[in-house]
This record gives structure tokens, C-alpha cells and sequence, in this order.
């Protein structure tokens, strides 16, 4: 799997004495990402501080297109292009790496993995909207999320800061580390604890990111260790109509709900500059994650616990010669990962088929041991004065090797088989495959096309088609209910063209993009419990991004995006629901944007006033319901007290306002996830 240190020395490497300028996976810096046919986005260690977000839905919402909706505590869905995916294996439409390495093994993601990222202290995060480039892989189908920490030579963040606010909210960030020295390194460390406006809700969260430079060594390797732990207490949906305008906002119908997430991450980083120009970089990394929580939403309320384990390298060489630049790399990754359902408890309180079907003890417990390979390659060439052309492919492939330690079957933890009530035919819901090897293979690939309008390059036209694809999650494919002995899935695809006009000047930025995808083989549990993936859906849309700083002091950014997506099927699906081809598809607004309008002078400091709208949704497949939408307003601001105290405040939704951060309606139940009131913050902090 790994390269070794004589090979390389073959190829003629030597220590690192000139680099070429830092790339990372999805667009590398703001001056780098202008270059690239891609949309990506790049929020910076100002405005990321600035900001202050207790989740990535604040952050995130800085970004056209992108919605990370907000549950319980931490947890979260993503949409980037695309509605707001639920599912097990619905985390899968996106890529989200660390420094350029994919936080979880290929098929083993988690909804609500991005809590296991120190977004509060990072130096950038970047996002690809859109299917991703050729370096990505599986995953990489509707959009990128990379969080790059700050760097051990980057003295910015180094000191303390402490903050309080509504409902128990009470946190701490450091930064230590000697940027200066001949081997840089830096820690930083995260701790917060918080309550909730809704009755037993609340959470404790622990981060920390270190890192080792060590540039005068053979290969100017850098080390990141990164950890994460999370003890939440959850509240599940509120539910009837609107109910997230009354008194029932503050109820928990869940008090018993709970998550407790644990992550544990290493990489290194070697650079070697070639003899005959050009320079290889190796990445090696090893990963674990463990999570544990009550499945509160699911009759009998089993315990779930999940886990993997897993271990990989990048290798990638990149040349410029000439009007060409080329990269070759192979990605090589072993994982492991493993399921365990467990209902302790006879369920008693629901129908009586329900309550035969969903027997006390394990439902769930395999193991899944998966390879994943790939190569990929990029070939740049200038063509003319003023531009570009891009081409890039990767192929890679997975094998599942699937070992379920409970008895195959629909069938108890004993072995014997649920009763039959009624007219029903008896067999317990879930479903266990028997022992099997599943492979996969997928293509990705995208040719893009950039040119300057003037000589300066500060107007710029791109384009490109691309394609993307995510493999079935292990989730999908090995947690079946009666019926379904196989789940028969395919990878799902992503097709289409996005097209681009961009301005980058001194005062003004200026970005525009349009875009259309079609969606295939969209993996879905139709209305027999089985997952299949048969599904198609179109996404179009155009986002705008504006950047401009009017006069001294002053400043005003921007987002816009205006999507429809549509089912391009018909299809019973679970729960009575039934999807119609030109349907627009559930929890996809229309509209999201915001603005950011900011003031900074000596003695008032740095003001900031945000106004976030969300667009009105439907609810179901069925387009019978919608929910309204929403419009927010937040209010920021820090002073320097001297040369090394800071001063902050922040007041959220500013106007007190009444919504709900999540809607669906699901078995004719409406169901909400209420949003927080007018909440304020106050923070401190010192730095040397």
C-alpha cells in the first residue's frame, strides 16, 4: 500500500528546497480557486472567527447553495445543489475531507459526521458545489467540504478565549504553538457545553487539532492529529401542525435520546521536489470513528452502536512543462467497520403487527471489511494568451467483504421466526443477507474550460461538464427488511454542465454560475422496505456570490441561489408516500441566500449585521404540503481592548423570530426541528 523511501530516491526526489504553489483537493487558495473550472468556495480564518458559528448551519450559509440543515444539539444534513438528503446512506452525495483526506472510509459515512470537525478553528474551509474533480472519489456526486486548519507557522489564532451565552452556553478555544521555530508546531483546542431552550437537550463537545512541520527534513513532512468527542442529549422532531410557533417548540418528546460520537485521525504530509522538475507528494493516514445513540425515531427505540477502523495513502505527481501541467496519483485505502442493533426492550405501545415484527434483541450485527482503489489523472494546457483547458478522469473500484455474526434471516436473535397477525405472513422486519462479496466499480471525469476577458484576468468565463458518482453505502446494502434477501443496488451518477462568469478586483468580487444535473440511480426504499435504486432526479439552478467594499471600512457580501429539482420517476415509496414524475423533490427550496452588511472603525470596532433567508419547501414527495420558509437577522461584534484583549458579541435571530430549522411530513405527521429564539453571546479573549 505504501510507497517506499528507496523507490522514491530511484526517482530522483530531493529534500524540498522550492515548492510549488499549495493545491489542495478542492481549489487550494482564493487566487488559486479563480484558476480552476470548479465553483468552490473559500471561507478564511477571519470570517470563520468572525462568525463565531456554534454549528456549520452559520457558516455555511455564507456560501451559495448550500444549506446544512440544523437538527438536535450537532447534528446536521447537508445540501450543496441539492434538496436535503435523509437515509442512511444519504451523507454519501458528499465528500468531506480533512487538509485534502476524506474524514471516513469509503461506504462507511454518517450523516452527521461533520461534528467531528473542528470547523471553530480552522484556517479555511473550502466548498466544491458540484460534482467534484478528478482527485475526488466515491462521494463527490452533489459537492466537496474541506476543512484546512491553520498551519504550525501561521502565527494567526495562538491565545484563549472564553464565551458565554444563552441557555448554558459556555465555551473555550485555544491556540498554542511556537510558529517561529526551526520545527513549527501548533495545538488547538475546542471545549463547549451547552443547554437548549427545548426541555433535556443539550450537548458537551471536546475538539483538538495538533500539528508538527518539519521543514528542514527529507521531504518537509507534516504531521496532523486530530480528535473528537461529543455527549449529546437529544430531542427528537416536535409534531403537529406549526407547532413550532407555540409552546410545543420547547417540548421533548425524546428525553431517553442520546449520541455519544468519538473520532480519532492521523496524516503526514511528504513533498519531495523532483530532480527533472516537478514534485511527489505522499499522504499516508489512518482513521477511527465510533458512535453510539438511540434510534428515538424508530418503534422499540433500539441502541445502535457503529464503528470503523481504517487505514490508506495518497501518492500524487504534478509537473508544469511548458503550457502543460499534469497530475497522476493513485488513491489505496483498507477499511473495516461494523453494525450492532440491539432493541432492548419488547415493544408493547404499537399495532399489533409492529409490535410482532420488531422483537426485543439484536437486529443488526455484521461486519464489513472493504478495498478501495483508484487512479486518476488532470492534463492542463494553456491555449492561447488567456486560456485553459482541462481534462480529468479517475477510475476506482471497492470490494465489500460482508461477515453478518447474527443469523441470517428475518428472523429473531434466538433464530426462530416473528409470529404472523393477522393477514400478514409472519417473519420478523429485519433482515439479514447472508455472508457475501460485493464489488463496485465507478468512473468520474470532467473537462473544463477557463479564459480571461482581459489582460489582467480580473473577468474570467469558465465552464465544464462533469460527471460524479457515489458507491452504495454498507448501510444500504447490508441493513435489509423482510423481502429483500439482496439489495441489487447500483452506484449512483451525476451528469451535466455548469457554465461561469467571475470578476475578482481590489473592491469588488463578482461570481455567477448556472448549472444542470441529472441524478441516476438514486437509492431510495420503495414502498415494500426494500432499497433499490431505480430513481431519477434534474437539478438546475443559478448562484450568485458578491464580495464589495464600498467605501473605507465598509463592506457587503452577498449569496444568492435559486435551484428546482424534480423527481424524473414515479414510484410508491415508504410511509404512503407516492413520488410523480415532475414532482418537485421534498425539502429542496427554491431560494436560499443572505447579506452581510459590516462597519469597522477604531473606536466603535467591527460591526456586522447578517440577514439569512430560507426559501419555502414542500414537505413530502407528493408536493401536498410546504413549509413557508424563513428569514433571519444576526447581529456581531468585537473590539480590541488594548493590544491583546478582544471583545465580542453576538446576538442571533435578532428579531425573535419563529421558525423551524428542519420540516417534513412523514406517516401524515407534521414534523419540525424548532429553531432557537433571540439568543446572545458574549466572548473574551487574550492573545500574546
Amino acid at each position: 500500500m505504501f510507497i517506499s523511501l528507496p523507490l522514491m530516491l530511484a526517482l530522483g526526489l530531493q529534500d524540498e528546497a522550492t515548492r510549488l504553489d499549495t493545491i489542495t483537493v478542492t481549489g487550494r487558495t482564493e487566487a488559486v480557486a479563480a484558476e480552476r473550472p470548479e465553483s468552490v468556495s473559500v471561507i478564511t480564518a477571519d470570517p470563520i472567527a468572525a462568525t463565531g458559528a456554534t454549528h456549520a448551519n452559520e457558516l455555511l450559509a455564507r456560501v451559495p447553495g448550500v444549506w446544512a440543515s440544523r437538527g438536535s444539539g450537532q447534528e446536521q444534513l447537508l445540501s450543496i445543489r441539492s434538496p436535503v438528503l435523509t437515509g442512511p446512506g444519504a451523507c454519501g452525495a458528499f465528500l468531506t475531507l480533512e487538509d485534502g483526506v476524506p474524514i471516513r472510509p469509503t461506504g462507511f459515512c454518517n450523516v452527521n459526521q461533520m461534528f467531528e470537525l473542528n470547523t471553530e478553528q480552522a484556517g479555511a474551509v473550502e466548498v466544491l458545489r458540484g460534482p467534484g474533480s478528478a482527485v475526488h472519489g466515491s462521494n463527490a456526486l452533489h459537492g466537496v467540504i474541506n476543512v484546512v486548519p491553520r498551519r504550525p507557522d501561521d502565527p494567526g489564532g495562538l491565545g484563549v478565549g472564553v464565551e458565554v451565552g444563552g441557555h448554558d452556553y459556555e465555551r473555550i478555544q485555544a491556540g498554542l504553538g511556537r510558529p517561529d521555530a526551526v520545527a513549527p508546531w501548533r495545538v488547538d483546542l475546542y471545549g463547549v457545553s451547552a443547554g437548549s431552550f427545548r426541555e433535556e437537550e443539550g450537548f458537551d463537545q471536546q475538539k483538538l487539532t495538533a500539528q508538527l512541520a518539519m521543514p528542514e527534513a527529507t521531504g518537509a513532512p507534516r504531521l496532523l492529529l486530530s480528535a473528537a468527542n461529543l455527549n449529546q442529549e437529544t430531542a427528537g422532531f416536535i409534531t403537529g401542525f406549526q407547532s413550532y410557533r407555540d409552546q410545543r417548540r420547547f417540548q421533548n418528546a425524546n428525553p431517553e435520546a442520546f449520541r455519544d460520537g468519538r473520532a480519532l485521525r492521523l496524516q503526514g504530509r511528504w513533498t519531495w521536489v523532483l530532480a527533472g522538475g516537478g514534485e511527489l507528494v505522499f499522504v499516508p493516514y489512518a482513521r477511527r470513528d465510533q458512535l453510539r445513540f438511540i434510534q428515538h425515531f424508530s418503534p422499540g427505540k433500539p441502541l445502535e452502536e457503529t464503528g470503523s477502523h481504517s487505514a490508506g495513502a495518497q501518492l500524487m505527481w504534478r509537473r508544469q512543462a511548458g503550457d502543460w501541467q499534469l497530475q497522476l496519483g493513485t488513491d489505496l485505502e483498507r477499511a473495516s467497520g461494523t453494525v450492532l442493533e440491539d432493541q432492548p426492550f419488547a415493544l408493547t405501545d404499537s399495532s399489533p403487527l409492529n409490535n410482532a415484527i420488531r422483537p426485543a434483541g439484536v437486529h443488526y450485527d455484521y461486519r464489513v471489511d472493504a478495498w478501495s482503489a483508484a487512479l486518476f489523472g488532470e492534463a492542463e494546457r494553456r491555449v492561447g494568451q488567456r486560456g485553459s483547458l482541462l481534462l480529468g478522469l479517475r477510475g476506482e473500484r471497492l470490494r465489500n467483504d460482508y461477515d453478518t455474526r447474527a443469523a441470517a434471516g428475518n428472523l429473531r436473535e434466538d433464530g426462530t421466526p416473528c409470529p404472523a397477525v393477522g393477514n400478514d405472513t409472519g417473519g420478523c422486519l429485519f433482515n439479514r443477507p447472508a455472508d457475501r462479496r460485493d464489488t463496485f466499480s465507478g468512473l468520474s471525469a470532467q473537462l473544463g474550460y477557463l479564459h480571461r476577458l482581459d489582460a489582467t484576468g480580473r473577468w474570467q468565463l469558465k465552464g465544464r461538464l462533469a460527471r460524479a458518482f457515489r458507491f452504495p453505502q454498507a448501510a444500504e446494502l447490508y441493513r435489509l427488511q423482510r423481502g429483500q434477501d439482496v439489495a441489487d443496488l447500483d452506484s449512483e451518477t451525476l451528469d451535466g454542465i455548469e457554465l461561469g462568469i467571475e470578476h475578482r478586483a481590489d473592491r469588488l468580487d463578482l461570481a455567477a454560475t448556472t448549472y444542470a444535473y441529472d441524478k441516476r440511480n438514486v437509492i431510495l426504499r420503495d414502498a415494500q422496505g426494500f432499497n433499490i435504486s431505480d430513481g431519477r432526479t434534474s437539478h438546475r439552478g443559478v448562484e450568485l456570490d458578491a464580495r464589495w467594499r464600498f467605501a473605507p471600512g465598509w463592506w457587503f457580501d452577498g449569496n444568492a441561489a435559486y435551484a428546482i429539482q424534480r423527481y424524473r420517476f414515479d414510484s410508491a415509496i415508504g410511509g404512503g408516500e407516492v413520488i410523480t414524475r415532475g414532482n418537485e423533490v421534498d425539502s429542496a427550496p427554491r431560494w436560499l441566500g443572505g447579506t452581510r452588511l459590516g462597519h469597522a472603525r477604531e473606536w466603535l470596532g467591527e460591526v456586522e449585521l447578517e440577514w439569512v433567508h430560507q426559501g419555502g419547501y414542500f414537505l413530502d414527495a407528493g408536493n401536498t404540503q410546504r413549509y413557508g420558509g424563513h428569514d433571519l437577522l444576526h447581529l456581531r461584534w468585537r473590539r480590541a481592548l488594548g493590544a491583546n484583549w478582544t471583545l465580542g458579541a453576538r446576538v442571533m435571530n435578532l428579531t425573535d423570530r419563529r421558525y423551524a430549522e428542519r420540516a417534513d411530513l412523514a406517516f401524515g405527521n407534521f414534523r419540525y426541528f424548532p429553531g432557537a429564539g433571540r439568543t446572545g453571546y458574549l466572548v473574551v479573549s487574550w492573545s500574546p
